[in-house]
């Protein structure tokens, strides 16, 4: 009864609803603020080898914690589920996902900047369910982004992480009925050790892991195409061909390419869902739009480069996507069929360093929105609490059911982008305002320092007074 009510929300929900206001949404922002995810990215990637601007974390650090999330077992099984369901032509709609998104990613990222406050340790903190509050005067609102977004990340998204790790070992002859307990128990058990040293301990980490399993990623893709070049031009004409397949597209939506593909790049890259704000407010900064321009590189590391590359990996191993190989067993088969054993190996290990730093990506955000529903900083006892119950819910996820477990993260996540999508719709005013302050201190050579009063927001940020 649960599986069918959730099954048929959610399909409701990316039919009729969410691509719209996505795409919508994504085609709004990039056309307003003239494109700023294609002619500002090399400022974006200039910006990042600041130093930060205060005591709180570096653009870089903010960023990495960001892509933690995003970078996660849904650019490895996400990508192979949209693939196997939906056919190649799903690998499109991802990057028009990402690349219209990313200008979502902009805005919302942006305002979490302008509307930050203290945290209380020299740092700062926000995010959707704080420019809600002080920009649109709605607390109800704010409150129930907040909530949702625990549900989502802590609750969804990390069961979905410690599902699909504890998947990646059925390759192995050692799985059996009390496999994902086991796995369940020491994942649990890691992230309890990161999670309890706090927000600036979960940023040092992501700083160093997400570079180098991002890169040592890309690398092992770049050598299954070079393996198999000759198949490469087929799968590009196979993705461009299947993605305007719209007899088959109209004939079944729910289960076609564009759908999958829109599906799993939401959840993939989550522009515009309101979870990356939460990270971005923490960097110290000397102007919101250089954190808002982190965030687009973030969208595009996320889905051109990373589910790229898993779509290459699988799609040029000469390996045929089938329903039955969906998720993590696809990459492991596509793997496998070149480097034997060695493939199974690495796509698990992939697996176990993506999933673990999605749930401490995840758990970050989450930490964030506790602090705002309290209205004060929490207690020790508050926070250990919060904590364990983090821990014992990535315990939970592994044994959980596949179908489920996917529904109910869709559903959930997409809740709270129709909460944060409006909201950055009727709060883009100053974000425009923002942008234009910033590209004129550029055109007068010097280094962008923001005041609110600068954009008429005198007296109505905690931040940026002086």
């Amino acid at each position: 009864m649960v599986q069918t009510v959730i099954s048929t929300l959610n399909n409701w929900l990316y039919t009729y609803i969410l691509i719209i206001l996505l795409l919508g949404a994504g085609a709004y922002f990039s056309i307003r603020t003239g494109f700023v995810q294609f002619r500002l990215m090399k400022e974006a990637f200039r910006t990042l080898r600041e130093k930060r601007h205060g005591d709180g974390v570096s653009s870089f650090q903010a960023l990495m914690v960001s892509t933690a999330s995003r970078v996660g077992t849904g650019n490895i099984a996400g990508v192979s589920i949209a693939i196997c369901l939906g056919g190649v032509g799903a690998v499109f709609w991802m990057w028009v996902v990402a690349l219209l998104g990313s200008a979502s990613a902009f805005v919302e990222s942006t305002l979490a900047q302008i509307y930050k406050v203290p945290d209380g340790n020299g740092g700062s903190r926000g995010g959707p369910a704080y420019y809600i509050e002080k920009a649109l005067g709605s607390r109800g609102l704010a409150v129930t982004f907040s909530v949702l977004l625990i549900l989502t990340y802590m609750v969804g998204f990390n069961m979905v992480a410690s599902y699909n790790l504890m998947d990646a070992f059925r390759a192995y002859p050692f799985f059996d009925s009390r496999t994902p307990l086991i796995i369940g128990v020491v994942l649990a058990v890691v992230t309890a050790v990161c999670i309890f040293g706090g927000g600036k301990r979960l940023s040092k980490i992501t700083a160093v892991v997400v570079p180098l399993m991002g890169g040592g990623y890309v690398l092992v893709a770049l050598i299954m195409i070079a393996l198999h070049i000759d198949l490469l031009p087929g799968v590009l004409a196979a993705i461009f061909q299947n993605a305007f397949d719209f007899q088959a597209i109209f004939a079944g939506f729910t289960g076609s390419a564009m759908m999958h593909g829109i599906k799993r790049g939401l959840f993939s890259n989550e522009a515009g869902v309101g979870s990356a704000p939460n990270a971005a407010a923490a960097a110290s900064v000397s102007h919101p739009v250089k954190q808002g321009l982190a965030q687009v590189v973030s969208v595009f590391l996320d889905t051109i480069v990373i589910c790229s590359a898993t779509a290459f990996m699988c799609l040029c191993s000469g390996v045929a996507p089938e329903p039955a190989l969906k998720g993590v067993p696809y990459v492991q088969a596509a793997l496998s069929g070149t480097f034997g054993a060695y493939g199974t190996w690495f796509i698990t290990a992939a697996t176990l360093l993506f999933a673990f730093t999605t749930i401490l990506g995840n758990y970050y955000y989450c930490e964030s929105n506790l602090q705002y529903l309290l209205k004060r900083h929490a207690g020790r006892r508050e926070l250990m609490a919060f904590r364990l119950l983090a821990s014992l819910i990535v315990l939970l996820g592994a044994q959980m059911d596949f179908s489920l477990v996917w529904d109910t993260a869709d559903v959930t996540m997409g809740l709270i982008a129709l909460i944060n999508l409006p909201s950055i719709l009727l709060l883009f005013r100053p974000v425009r305002l923002c942008l234009e302050d910033y590209l004129r201190q550029k055109k007068e050579g010097k280094d962008p320092l923001f005041r609110a009063a600068d954009i008429g927001l005198a007296g109505e940020t905690e931040f940026w007074q002086s």
